[in-house]
């Protein structure tokens, strides 16, 4: 059985770096590490030249000592490979490995994730560091599991090497066949672009004004993720060879163009995500929000995170400042974030990190203990942390429970046409959600996927499908057929996977299940007056763009105009429209989504406040439900710096006290509570 992420337990864990510290401290480090409830390190991930400090000379005796140490004293370890950060002696007799910008320049040694992921001497470097790595260290008993790399395409995620360009002909030859195919998908007919020879096809270069073929560009974005994925399967494939039976292979992060889902499916038994809730106290960083909204953002990319692994591990939790941008966590924040990722489906906490470094790039990223390593308040939270967590291993192995969903896909992700479009919605429909305490998943879409994702949700949105194909649509056909109910936004369905426009009625391949057509669409531009859309009693301002609805021919009996347009050039035009679509409804809504339109939606379709017959609780409160062998359990996460109050309105078990309650029940500012049936 695995040591974590097995549905047995919820484990506590910290990132180590042996290499930063003299090694008589080793011993002391760990023993304090296991008295506060940390039995996990990770260690590694930048050490390459502690494993082989000379081309082709490999030293094993560090790690090996420290692996011993730390099976004695019954610490166990999660290993790295080192490729995040090549050595100087590789990236000086190899340039050729080092990334270069979109202009030319090439980046130099000084950083990390430096190099690019299609270079073949950088290829070669890894399979051999990867190899020698795992087979002489994966056999250890102190080794549990194996991190690949460390946050791909984290800082960088473009290439523009000759190596990428080789790789890009490579990749495009894959998916077109033949140049012919690739022009047609490219519209290289526009501006005198069309390729009559391989050779000429490059990765993107610099151009006038930027307006570079964006057909191209969003090939070279699946490309870069294609790169990525490539890139971690042959480091997963030589890792593979050497595991023992219960060990692990992940990675962490979640960063820009790269399908992470599918990486995943590729290469590991799970994903782990690096937690940075005080990120969003950034200077400029949703300035905005409410402070009690400021780092629950971060619920919206764990339930990200979900999607790619339901139960998944973190692999960096913040535990003090970011730089000196960001504050320390105050007290009770540690123990608020590390349930925060527990709420959202992680069995595995480790804490970045444990000494904070006395030099280098991150001097001021600070860990648990502070650069003295004195003890702390932090040292004192995490003890109070590991007494909640161990009496939650129960918990371990259930899933999140949402009755609604976002429908998502890297296409329309990746897409700048509609990034706009689609950002701002996904971020109101997430906020209604937790204004409304309406928990809700993410599922991504693809063409070879089905319906089966899809049915467990009764309500779906998918706000902004810009970009889609007929197998796609029949998905959601089949879904909404199946009595599902659909809620679409505006300029859905718009144009194909290769980003051409279509030559048909709009919304395109989803005109017969939606039921409508629109004959005439507009952006809304800075200056025009705020327009609306009338629902019933709820008048809603329509942003961003304007679809104007019509039933299509035929579709009377089963379509309607739910909603008007006021004060626009559209008025009395529709703008909002529900279909009956076999057993469940499709609804149009023809502008972007506000959080006040979201929260509307949710409720008129009985999908908000889920638990309210079970708990009530501010609007600063978060409610999060895990559900195992038909348990719930109900997190309950205060995001304010104030005592609130919650109602609970039947007798449930509090999991830190073991005690029965029922009735009024006040949080400590930053507090959390778990309870059950």
């Amino acid at each position: 059985m695995r040591k974590i992420v097995n549905d047995k337990e919820i484990v506590l864990g910290v990132c180590y770096y042996p290499e930063h510290w003299p090694e008589e401290m080793w011993e002391q480090d760990l023993d304090r590490m296991l008295e506060m409830g940390l039995k996990v390190v990770r260690i590694a991930e930048f050490a390459w030249n502690k494993i082989e400090p000379r081309e082709g000379e490999f030293v094993f005796d560090f790690f090996d000592r420290f692996l011993d140490l730390a099976y004695k004293k019954g610490m166990q370890v999660i290993f790295c490979t080192p490729t995040a950060a090549p050595p100087v002696w590789l990236t000086h007799k190899y340039p050729e490995v080092l990334n270069v910008s979109r202009t030319g320049v090439r980046y130099e040694h000084g950083e990390r994730r430096h190099y690019n992921y299609n270079s073949p001497v950088y290829q070669e470097k890894t399979r051999i560091i990867v190899e020698q790595s795992a087979s002489h260290y994966a056999p250890h008993p102190a080794v549990i599991g194996w991190q690949i790399d460390n946050e791909l395409n984290c800082g960088i995620d473009e290439f523009y090497t000759e190596s990428d360009t080789m790789a890009f002909r490579q990749f495009l030859k894959e998916k077109y066949h033949t140049l012919e195919n690739l022009n047609e998908a490219w519209g290289t007919m526009f501006w005198n672009q069309t390729y009559l020879d391989w050779d000429e096809v490059k990765v993107p270069g610099p151009v006038p004004c930027n307006n570079i073929n964006c057909h191209e560009m969003m090939d070279y974005i699946r490309f870069v993720s294609w790169s990525a994925r490539r890139y971690c399967h042959l480091q997963s494939e030589i890792l593979r060879k050497y595991l023992k039976p219960d060990d692990f292979i992940t990675t962490n992060g979640r960063f820009g163009k790269l399908d992470n889902h599918k990486m995943t499916d590729e290469s590991l038994d799970f994903f782990m995500y690096d937690s940075y809730p005080n990120f969003a106290y950034f200077p400029g960083m949703y300035d905005p929000a409410p402070d009690a909204l400021r780092d629950r953002w971060n619920s919206k990319n764990l339930t990200e995170i979900r999607s790619i692994s339901g139960n998944f591990g973190i692999m960096e939790q913040q535990s003090g400042a970011n730089t000196l941008l960001a504050p320390t966590p105050k007290p009770g924040q540690m123990t608020l974030w590390t349930l925060q990722s527990i709420a959202h489906g992680a069995d595995f906490v480790s804490y970045f990190r444990w000494h904070t470094c006395l030099f280098g790039v991150e001097l001021a990223w600070h860990g648990i203990l502070d650069h003295s390593g004195r003890d702390n308040r932090r040292v004192r939270e995490v003890k109070e942390i590991f007494g909640k967590v161990r009496k939650l291993n129960n918990i371990a192995g259930s899933r999140y429970e949402a009755k609604a969903a976002v429908l998502k896909d890297y296409d329309n992700e990746w897409d700048s046409w509609n990034n706009f479009l689609t950002v701002d919605s996904d971020d109101h429909i997430y906020e209604a959600a937790q204004r409304t305490h309406t928990p809700l998943n993410y599922v991504y879409l693809y063409d070879g996927g089905t319906t089966e994702p899809l049915s467990r949700y009764p309500v779906v949105f998918y706000p902004h499908g810009m970009m889609m194909s007929g197998k796609r649509a029949k998905i959601l056909e089949s879904y909404v057929a199946q009595g599902g109910t659909l809620v679409l936004g505006c300029h859905s369905a718009y144009r194909d996977l290769c980003g051409h426009g279509v030559m048909e009625k709009l919304p395109g391949v989803l005109k017969n299940l939606t039921g409508i057509d629109i004959p005439e669409y507009t952006p809304v531009t800075p200056g025009d007056a705020p327009a609306f859309i009338r629902w019933g009693e709820d008048r809603l301002e329509a942003v961003c763009m304007h679809d104007q609805i019509q039933i299509e021919p035929g579709h009377e009996k089963t379509a309607q105009i739910l909603g008007y347009y006021e004060n626009t050039c559209y008025d009395d035009m529709g703008g909002l429209s529900v279909n009956q679509f076999g057993e469940g409804k499709v609804y149009y809504w023809g502008a972007g989504f506000t959080v006040e339109t979201a929260a509307v939606f949710l409720k008129k379709l009985n999908a908000a406040s889920p638990y309210e017959d079970t708990v009530s609780l501010p609007e600063s409160c978060e409610i999060a439900v895990r559900e195992k062998d038909g348990r719930r359990y109900y997190f309950i996460l205060n995001y304010q710096r104030e005592q609130v109050c919650i109602t609970i309105h039947k007798e449930m078990k509090d999991l830190y006290s073991g005690d029965q309650i029922r009735g009024e029940v006040c949080l400590e500012p930053y507090g959390t509570m778990v309870l059950t049936d």
